[in-house]
């Protein structure tokens, strides 16, 4: 009679991400996984740590020397917000990823003991799988959907694709007398950040310092780059896109106030669409939006469908859950002072506490 089956064990360790070839073997790992995302990768949480001084680890667990499971993670230090794990951090993605069959328990327990040694009271998980039943662990199913839509075969019927209503807002885009420039130069660059600093400003939010998104895109590479709409030699809306798996996901992005008059935001989604099919992908992402947001609307009249998506979040026992979400009711007062202040001083102020938002 034959013995039965017993699969090899687990055995979860921190990563080791200053070693190239760690570094390499996980970015393997997540390019062949379907569940894979750029905020999974190892480019992006080294760039994010870089970028913002927070510090980025990871956990793997291995059978039989292979990857069985990955789980990035940021250490997000805040002085308003507290301490907490992300994965991913300054990210809308990221989360366990398995390979078929693996269990997660020691990987979710791994994650636990790792928090609490870092004075981490909190872990927020974007996406990924994520922990059923877990005692401290609170997860979320409505807050927040994805959009993604496939792109059309030819500029023309991309055009057509989008609804009729916002499809006319497209057209008055392409009449007026705007430019359009794709690239990562430093002019890219300074445009895109002086175009989304007045944009989150005008929203409340401070801005991310300019160090995070010049490390992501040297450290993405050609898996990143700017779209700029200038009007009257001036930048009027910019966005600084991620490529992945044949997907574009415009991800930092934003218009000036005189972006709605010349309707420079649609312009500059429609040409993405049409940028990102000539480089070879397939899909365009636009990324997550609050539920029954202006956002999740903007991205509905388009014609996308949403899709809910799922988060996890975990507290240490006898602590505080973590509340950053910048609709609450709590932060409503800060973000209708920081709509108000000169952009100069939000710019010079914001960084210093975007940093800690993760």
């Amino acid at each position: 009679m034959n013995a039965p089956f017993r699969p090899a064990a687990l055995r979860v360790s921190v990563a080791d991400l200053r070693d190239p070839g760690e570094q390499a073997r996980i970015e393997r790992f997540v390019g062949s996984h379907p569940e894979g995302t750029p905020f999974h990768r190892p480019a992006w949480l080294l760039a994010s740590a870089q970028g913002t001084g927070n510090k980025a680890h990871a956990l793997i667990a291995e059978s039989n020397g292979e990857i069985a499971a990955y789980l990035p993670l940021s250490e997000i230090h805040s002085p308003i917000f507290g301490r907490m794990l992300a994965s991913s951090g300054f990210a809308v993605g990221g989360g366990l990823l398995l390979k078929e069959g693996t269990p997660s328990a020691a990987i979710f327990r791994a994650l636990e003991e790792l928090a609490m040694r870092l004075h981490c009271p909190s872990i927020e998980l974007r996406g990924g799988t994520l922990p059923q039943r877990r005692s401290g662990w609170a997860v979320k199913c409505e807050s927040h959907c994805g959009f993604v839509q496939t792109l059309a075969a030819d500029d023309e019927a991309q055009l057509l694709l989008v609804p009729r209503k916002q499809r006319a807002e497209v057209r008055k885009g392409l009449a007026n007398d705007l430019a359009i420039t794709v690239g990562t130069a430093d002019r890219d660059r300074a445009a895109h950040y002086a175009v989304y600093a007045e944009s989150v400003r005008n929203l409340g939010t401070p801005v991310f310092p300019a160090s995070l998104f010049t490390a992501v895109l040297d450290a993405f590479g050609d898996d990143a780059d700017i779209l700029t709409v200038w009007s009257g030699g001036g930048p009027v809306a910019s966005v600084l896109s991620l490529y992945h798996g044949g997907a574009v996901m415009p991800y930092w992005g934003g218009g000036t106030r005189d972006a709605r008059r010349l309707r420079a935001n649609d312009r500059m989604y429609y040409e993405l669409m049409l940028h990102a099919r000539r480089r070879g992908c397939s899909a365009f992402d636009f990324g997550r939006s609050k539920t029954n947001s202006g956002a999740y609307d903007f991205k509905r009249n388009w014609g996308f469908e949403p899709e809910p998506l799922s988060y996890a979040q975990w507290t240490a026992p006898g602590c505080a859950a973590r509340d950053a979400d910048p609709t609450s009711d709590k932060h409503s007062a800060r973000i209708e002072l920081w709509k108000r202040l000169p952009l100069p001083l939000a710019n010079l102020i914001g960084p210093s506490i975007a940093r800690g938002l993760g």
